[in-house]
């Protein structure tokens, strides 16, 4: 019965510890992002931004769905790539939004933002 209740307190713990976890990463992820934004909107090019600055990477994508800024999919289409991920990611405003998709088999969270030149700012998990 002990251990019982040790295995049960240990799980515990890792729960609670795991919530913890993703939520500090999504606190870093949305502070990346806006940090990203105000800089854009500041007159920083989007251009200037490496993907990889950021962990995890941070992408802008234009509206019409275009990548300018990605690790492997700069100037490539997400809206003819991949159109379930890019019609989640349209949904950003400029409050900032957090998205649920499906990419290559796995869940994705992604916090997304839109600059005030309609350029989508986004990083996740």
């Amino acid at each position: 019965m002990k251990r019982l209740t040790v295995a049960l307190a240990l799980i515990s713990v890792l729960c609670i510890a795991a919530v913890s976890f993703a939520e500090v990463d999504e606190a870093a992820i949305s502070k990346n992002v806006d940090t990203i934004v105000m800089a854009i909107e500041s007159g920083t090019s989007a251009k200037d931004f490496a993907p990889n600055a950021y962990e995890p990477y941070a992408f802008i994508m234009e509206e019409s769905g275009t990548l300018l800024v990605h690790p492997s999919l700069a100037g490539e289409s997400l809206a003819e790539k991949a159109p379930p991920v890019y019609e989640a990611l349209a949904v950003a405003t400029p409050e900032g939004v957090w998205v649920e998709y499906e990419w290559q088999g796995k869940i994705k969270h992604t916090y997304a933002r839109k600059t005030k030149d309609n350029l989508i700012v986004g990083s996740g998990y």
